[in-house]
């Protein structure tokens, strides 16, 4: 009864956004098994609440909001609100053995948080092991009440959530390339809003996205992928960038839009076309030699008055190697920079950071080739340690951590040339990097061509970074700062990293908590493509972390 009750609440609240006013949210979810049927296919999947993609949550900004997570399930299930700066409130944040432990089967944990200084669409998805793939959704943020988009008003909103499926058991297929060392399978199919279209060999209708001419529609776009960049495109529209990672930009026009795991993407659609069916195509983008699932997810938007049977406005998708797509996509997104909603930039830097960021292999006993895929950043593959990183920095509790991460790489060497000669091994560690509260930082994060290189999708956790510089090859120290957009640069919290190029950003640590920064491709978050900034309390209480609720799991 009680979740029941909790659920009429949220419709009064959420079916009305703009005629009530509510400053507490609260959502019961329930992490369930639920039998799905995909391709062709039936197998029972993690979920919450029974659906694929999960509910959404909708909230103001400064709003506070309440999620009861109960697990009942027999996995150990966190939950990660990505994007949600979680200011002082690290113990919500969600990603597992770093600002807590795991929920057991058959416990439960309340997620408190307030969304302070943002709006726009983000996403929340389960943060240990796989079980993201089957388990995420949308979080919709409207602005104060009162405060207009500083974009033109749409008539409607949609939600357009893309991912990956697996006919298998993604926990298998994880535990399996575990066990070999080997990586694990690619997805079967991509899905959007949890459909794959018709595929070869099994009839599917698909995601329909209804419009009425003359009418504009704000898309909010969502990749909740576990491993794989996309393009999204419909044919005959041009859509209308005014968002990303719930930050506004200065608008622009585009036909195709590139949106790596973790990022989101709102865009202005007018339905200014003839009546009709038009196809919405998503594929995967992939420049380099990585095995991707290369199946195109069929959509269709389809305007009011359309005949049944009316044959579909076709497309041609982006090449699964066009890089050239991809940067002049992100080159375009600049920070609105308005005096609302200005661009502050960190102009003078506390710590220089260079990330040198790629895969390796390690020895393994137990594996099939007595060896195993791993993957680090500046030579340290992070190991997860038994105990939350944020409850041993907070009860100061040694032995869990250290402090020493390396600012810059151990050894120095043509980062994208020809490798090939290299030592393959790395180093293995829980190591974090120390930050005084309120330092400015930049971090130029390095890819390699160790092995094989490859476009990085990389996250931060508890703050938005500034995208201060991008580019191929080697991070020029000396001429490629003197290019720098401190003027607008994008703002977001995830950003790929070019195949064997580099990527600067920078921001203000003024969130205190133990906050994590890794690939959100899951196959190298898994081998190791990730560490921790710990960020030291300022000064007095509104500069300190909140103590950890009563609740909160234990190890």
């Amino acid at each position: 009864m009680e979740f029941y009750q909790a659920r009429t609440m949220l419709l009064v609240i959420f079916i009305f956004p703009a005629l009530v006013e509510c400053k507490v949210r609260l959502y019961n979810f329930r992490v369930v098994l639920t039998n799905t049927t995909k391709l062709c296919s039936t197998k029972s999947i993690p979920t919450i609440n029974g659906k694929f993609p999960g509910p959404t949550i909708y909230a103001r900004e400064g709003d506070n909001v309440n999620i009861r997570l109960t697990n009942q399930v027999q996995y150990n299930v966190t939950v990660h609100w990505h994007g949600v700066r979680q200011l002082r409130t690290g113990w919500a944040d969600g990603p597992a053995y770093i600002t807590q432990c795991p929920i057991l089967p058959g416990q439960s944990y309340l997620y408190n948080f307030t969304l302070t200084g943002q709006r726009g669409t983000l996403l929340w998805h389960a943060h240990i092991s796989w079980l993201r793939a089957t388990i995420h959704g949308a979080i919709v943020i409207f602005p104060k009440k009162g405060v207009p988009y500083p974009f033109p008003k749409p008539d409607k909103e949609k939600i357009i959530i893309l991912s990956e499926w697996w006919k298998a058991d993604v926990e298998a297929v994880i535990k399996q390339a575990t066990m070999t060392g080997l990586a694990p399978n690619i997805s079967d199919a991509h899905t959007v809003n949890g459909q794959t279209g018709a595929v070869p060999g099994c009839i599917s209708p698909g995601f329909t996205l209804h419009v009425e001419s003359g009418k504009t529609y704000l898309l909010r776009i969502i990749n909740a992928a576990l491993n794989d960049e996309l393009f999204f495109k419909i044919a005959g529209h041009n859509i209308t960038v005014v968002e990303v990672d719930a930050t506004y930009t200065k608008p622009f026009s585009t036909d195709t839009v590139f949106i790596g795991p973790g990022q989101t993407t709102n865009a202005l659609l007018t339905a200014d076309k003839s009546i009709g069916k038009y196809l919405i195509a998503v594929s995967p983008f992939m420049d380099t030699v990585v095995a991707v699932d290369n199946v195109t997810a069929i959509a269709f938007l389809r305007y009011k008055g359309t005949l049944a049977f009316s044959p579909p406005v076709l497309t041609t998708t982006p090449a699964i190697n066009a890089t050239p797509a991809t940067s002049t996509f992100m080159d375009k997104l600049r920070s609105l920079n308005s005096k609302k909603y200005p661009a502050n930039v960190p102009l003078t830097i506390d710590h220089d950071l260079y990330f040198t960021i790629g895969v390796g292999i390690d020895p393994c006993a137990t594996c099939t080739n007595g060896s195993k895929a791993v993957a680090d950043i500046n030579n340290v593959s992070f190991i997860m340690p038994t105990t939350a990183l944020l409850q041993a920095h907070y009860y100061n509790i040694s032995g869990v951590f250290t402090d020493d991460f390396p600012a810059k790489p151990p050894i120095s060497f043509n980062y994208t040339g020809n490798n090939t000669a290299m030592n393959l091994k790395t180093t293995n560690g829980t190591r974090a990097y120390r930050l005084a509260f309120n330092s400015a930082v930049q971090v130029v994060l390095q890819g390699t061509t160790i092995i094989a290189p490859e476009s990085h999708p990389f996250h931060l956790h508890g703050f938005n970074f500034f995208v201060v510089g991008k580019g191929l090859g080697n991070f020029d120290p000396d001429n490629d700062p003197k290019k720098f957009n401190l003027a607008d640069p994008v703002e977001r919290n995830t950003i790929s990293v070019p195949t064997a190029g580099w990527i600067a950003i920078r921001f203000k640590a003024d969130n205190p908590g133990v906050w994590f920064l890794h690939c959100h491709l899951e196959v190298h978050t898994t081998w190791g493509l990730k560490m921790a900034f710990v960020v030291d309390n300022g000064k007095g209480p509104n500069e300190s972390i909140l103590p950890p609720p009563s609740d909160l799991p234990t190890c």
